[in-house]
């Protein structure tokens, strides 16, 4: 007998909910290899123990029903990531429109600006498949390389006519920076027999370092490429479609086509794709090291894993969790109002002068918000919309110290 979609086949099933169950985070991961993999450590420590059968998705759901967390894994690729988020977003057994949606991956790393086990969280989401490619040894010689937009006359075109097609993505810029302000910080996890293949990259300063956080942009390609002219390429690629404002980081397979999906799944109001982070790791690096040829570090890589995995894994757990336990612990905030982005003015008794001026004087609301139409803040940090009390929770340390350091202290 043939079970019908909505039943599960495993210990702790899901029930016959009758009415959508409300999602708060998607962790979204690409391949499940049990303790190698992307997912097994969502699944594992995050409990996310009811399984939901899938059969138009590449993995089944599993979801935590206590604190709404529910795990993914779309398959590797811009098609199966594409058509796993769209099954999804369609799948009415959910309501995520409130939901966060968080890619965590593993990728290769420029070593020009990270090292091994780094955490990269994304601003630009670049596809590199979706353009026009002449063989290298037909093209002309004023050319850098034969893959050149569309609609374009060759690399060196800057009168492209301005079509869009799913070339680039631009994360919400103020989610982004909550993020990354939240992380940043963070020490992440190191093994010392990382240290013998950063030593062999003793040109790149920001390879030799330990993990660490940082902003940088996801190239998304079918093809798994490999070496020093492919890694200027992307450079190049990258640069150009975020229009000077993106740095190529992270090389991986799927980001593009997720979000492409949560657009329109956002136009049909299913889920909001400004709730969208992308977090990759570095498992391995996307040049050779010095006197190492390209094949034989892509072949050995392919056929002897990546040196990176573990750390890499182990780092996207832990920015990815500081990331959910923040959203979860005030979620009513973070459902209802988009904390990155409004100022809250309390409708309580001001009795502090800097409340009563940011409330009352025109200049300093000049100065704090910048954006008085959307209400945006830097920096006001006591200013909670559920605290009704008459003296604000934990205004001193919290509030006024913190702001002083934010204002004052040398960044």
């Amino acid at each position: 007998m043939i079970l019908p979609f909505f039943l599960v086949s495993c210990s702790d099933t899901e029930n016959n909910f009758n009415a959508p169950i409300p999602i708060k985070v998607v962790v979204v991961t690409m391949f499940d290899r049990g303790v190698d993999g992307e997912f097994y450590r969502w699944q594992d420590r995050r409990k996310l123990d009811t399984v939901f059968e899938a059969p138009n998705m590449h993995h089944d759901i599993h979801v935590n029903l206590e604190t709404g967390v529910m795990g993914i894994v779309t398959g590797m690729a811009t098609a199966n990531s594409a058509a796993s988020i769209m099954a999804l977003g369609l799948d009415s057994r959910f309501d995520l429109t409130s939901a966060y949606w968080l890619v965590v991956g593993i990728a290769g790393f420029d070593p020009e600006d990270a090292s091994l086990g780094s955490v990269a969280i994304a601003d630009f989401l670049v596809d590199g498949d979706l353009a026009h490619e002449i063989d290298s040894r037909e093209i002309p010689d004023d050319w850098s390389d034969g893959f050149f937009p569309l609609f374009s006359k060759g690399p060196n075109d800057e009168n492209r006519k301005n079509y869009q097609i799913g070339e680039v993505f631009q994360l919400k810029k103020t989610f982004v920076d909550w993020a990354y302000n939240l992380t940043n910080s963070i020490e992440l996890y190191d093994d010392e027999k990382l240290s013998l293949i950063r030593d062999l990259y003793v040109d790149y300063p920001q390879a030799v370092r330990k993990p660490f956080v940082l902003r940088g942009d996801q190239l998304a390609a079918m093809t798994f490429w490999h070496g020093n002219m492919l890694n200027d390429w992307a450079n190049r690629w990258v640069d150009y479609w975020s229009k000077g404002e993106g740095e190529f980081v992270s090389s991986a397979m799927e980001d593009t086509g997720t979000f492409q999906s949560l657009d329109y799944l956002d136009r049909g109001g299913y889920v909001d794709k400004d709730r969208l982070l992308v977090i990759r790791t570095a498992s391995n690096f996307t040049i050779p090291a010095p006197n190492v040829s390209a094949v034989d570090n892509l072949l050995n890589e392919q056929h002897g894993g990546y040196t990176g995995l573990e750390v890499a894994l182990e780092n996207g757990y832990i920015v990815g969790s500081k990331i959910i336990d923040e959203l979860l612990t005030d979620w009513q905030i973070y459902k209802n109002n988009d904390k990155m982005n409004k100022v809250f003015i309390p409708k309580i008794p001001h009795i502090f002068p800097v409340t009563r001026m940011v409330r009352d004087n025109t200049f300093v609301r000049d100065v704090l918000i910048y954006d008085e139409t959307k209400k945006i803040q830097p920096r006001l940090s006591w200013y909670d919309p559920l605290d009704t009390s008459w003296v604000p929770k934990n205004w001193f340390q919290d509030g006024l110290v913190s702001d002083m350091k934010y204002y004052f202290s040398k960044k």
